[in-house]
């Protein structure tokens, strides 16, 4: 388990709450890429009585078939609408007002519909406010947390909308979520191992998408996980870990090394620098450079009943950084 809560999060979840009895309809901005894990279940909760529409920004980046198969699950919800866009184009973006009428309902004709536009650090908020105002209004940028204030700004369409800061949840249970967060960019590079993000994600690109990495990167073969009984022998009195390599199948360390001998991680005596295999698997994943990929179906939510006592855990300080990695 991942702990994460900077101070300004904090902050910005009571701004939310007490804004929430005057709003009309909530938009969550979730990731198209990994739907599931960047919906933050703490807003769920605060929105629990409000009609919701679910906005898949970075469309663009996205398996357009998966992203069909989340706006089918997300609109099979109750109160529940979902749409994929791509926040730079306008076109897209001019549906947003509409579906926030619908799900309002009657409004008094004297008044916008009010909407809040919420969703955790990175998934593209200000970028999504700035097409919808048709001007630069919300500051944008790669890194996450980049909103630090609500922003109130009156759209066309008779819609009113308030921004907030990205608010992660204080501790994230779902260690396959925690590494895609990080390998997306929502989580600082170091909340958890940069090598280690990597490696995982490796092994889940070679599960999902093959010939889409060994294309990119021309691998000849993917090798399959193969267990390490020492491994488990250190680990075996420590917390219980999923082994995220193994649900994968594939050996994602070794993945990694034969991307960074090819891509000038090779070193003097025949030493594989793995980190700069990280740095060109990561930027290049969130560029978009390896294909439109979906790191996660509906079919990959956990169920609810699952034991939280197993997940590994770790604190995170206000800098975003590791204090007790698990």
């Amino acid at each position: 388990m991942l702990g994460w809560y900077p101070g300004h999060m904090n902050k910005a979840r009571r701004q939310i709450q007490e804004a929430l009895p005057e709003i009309d309809v909530a938009i969550e901005v979730l990731d198209a890429r990994l739907p599931y894990s960047s919906a933050n279940p703490m807003l769920a909760g605060l929105t629990r009585h409000k009609p919701v529409l679910k906005i898949l920004s970075r469309a663009d980046l996205a398996d357009p078939e998966r992203t069909r198969e989340w706006v089918a699950h997300f609109d099979s919800l109750p109160d529940t609408r979902a749409l994929a866009v791509t926040t730079t184009n306008a076109r897209e973006l001019k549906r947003i007002p509409k579906l926030c009428h619908e799900l309002a309902g009657q409004v008094r004709a004297d008044r916008d519909v009010r909407v809040m536009i919420m969703g955790i650090p990175n998934v593209g908020k200000s970028t999504l406010i700035n097409g919808l105002a048709g001007k630069a209004i919300a500051k944008t940028g790669n890194e996450p947390a980049v909103t630090k204030r609500q922003q109130k700004v009156r759209i066309a369409g008779r819609v009113a909308l308030i921004d907030t800061p990205g608010v992660l949840w204080p501790k994230i249970e779902d260690q396959a979520s925690a590494y895609r967060l990080a390998a997306s960019g929502a989580i600082r590079d170091t909340a958890i191992d940069y090598v280690d993000v990597a490696v995982v994600t490796a092994a889940e690109l070679a599960r999902r998408y093959p010939e889409a990495l060994k294309a990119r990167y021309k691998l000849t073969s993917l090798p399959p996980y193969v267990p390490n009984p020492m491994a488990e022998q250190v680990e075996a009195d420590g917390p219980k870990r999923i082994d995220l390599l193994a649900v994968a199948g594939f050996d994602g360390h070794a993945i990694l090394a034969e991307i960074a001998s090819r891509r000038g991680g090779l070193r003097p005596g025949g030493e594989i620098d793995l980190h700069r295999g990280a740095e060109v698997l990561l930027h290049e994943l969130r560029d978009g450079k390896l294909g439109r990929l979906t790191l996660e179906t509906p079919a990959d939510i956990p169920a609810p009943e699952a034991d939280e006592e197993t997940s590994p855990q770790a604190t995170i300080n206000d800098s975003g950084d590791v204090d007790n990695p698990a």
